[in-house]
């Protein structure tokens, strides 16, 4: 019995060692951030376009690369969504009890370990293929191929945790498939397909390697699908390489605003699930 014990206690300490370490990890992230990018942070980083030498040392600010990646991930995030609902729908409710599903389902989870940057080269030598060059048109297909099958797993998952009882009793009252899909599956998982989705979003918004070669990069806003993009990340990197400390303190300011992105998203998704939780039988 006492061995029992230690061992208890043991696993504990091991489980509050590990929480401890996640999250002193993570504030010490966020505290490097803030502090090195907090002086450099201002109003006129928010609202300009960078100016003449701006990655020099020169005036301007980022507003470009912010509404660059927001036009980016918003684009992609509404093309991975058409493609990914009907992908998660089937899996779910019309594959019957074949292996087909199963199939799909690792060749998914596959794609979702591949590293951005090799879908990047894939678009990339389509695009040399048809002759275009860098844009958003085919930075928002990179990210959406990207994060689709992110998407498509993440709201497979939830819609299996649908309880089985619930659809039979809705075909059980007639209710045809489709009606079942709409009225009962999407309805009830809803919540966490809105979870799913902003996680889609936060990884392509955050991501810099897939769009390396295919959104370019521009110090203007895109008026068109055919403009060059500039995004966040890119932004950020571009700020680091240089050897001037005052640019890389805007990088770490660039930093600040992409984690209050993804932060304000979270939050969202979080006030809207709980808003549709109403909705949901428990």
């Amino acid at each position: 019995m006492n061995l029992r014990k230690r061992e208890e206690q043991l696993f504990k300490a091991i489980m509050l060692l590990s929480l401890l370490v996640v999250i002193a990890s993570l504030f010490a992230v966020f505290a490097t951030v803030i502090i090195r990018g907090a002086p450099s942070l201002s109003i006129e980083m928010l609202t300009q376009v960078p100016k003449g030498g701006y990655y020099l040392g020169g005036g301007g600010g980022i507003l470009n690369a912010i509404v660059g990646s927001l036009y980016l991930s918003i684009g992609a995030i509404i093309i991975a969504f058409i493609l990914s609902l009907p992908m998660a729908l089937y899996l779910n409710q019309y594959s019957g009890k074949s292996k087909i599903p199963e199939i799909i389902r690792m060749i998914l989870e596959v794609s979702t370990g591949i590293p951005s940057l090799i879908y990047g080269v894939f678009v990339f030598l389509i695009m040399i293929q048809v002759g275009a060059r860098a844009s958003l048109f085919w930075g928002i297909i990179t990210v959406a191929v990207f994060i689709t099958p992110i998407l498509t797993r993440g709201m497979d998952e939830i819609m299996q945790t649908v309880p089985i009882k619930l659809k039979e009793a809705s075909l059980a009252l007639g209710t045809t498939r489709y009606e079942t899909l709409v009225q009962v599956i999407i309805r009830q998982a809803l919540p966490g397909m809105l979870t799913a989705v902003i996680l889609a979003f936060g990884r392509g918004i955050g991501d810099a390697a897939s769009v390396l070669f295919t959104a370019g990069y521009t110090d203007s806003i895109p008026t068109s699908l055919g403009d060059p993009v500039a995004t966040l990340p890119l932004a950020i990197f571009f700020q680091l390489s240089t050897p001037i400390p005052e640019v890389q303190q805007r990088a770490y300011a660039s930093a600040i605003i992409l984690l209050a992105i993804v932060l304000l998203l979270s939050a969202v998704s979080r006030i809207l699930s709980r808003r549709f939780m109403k909705y949901v039988i428990k």
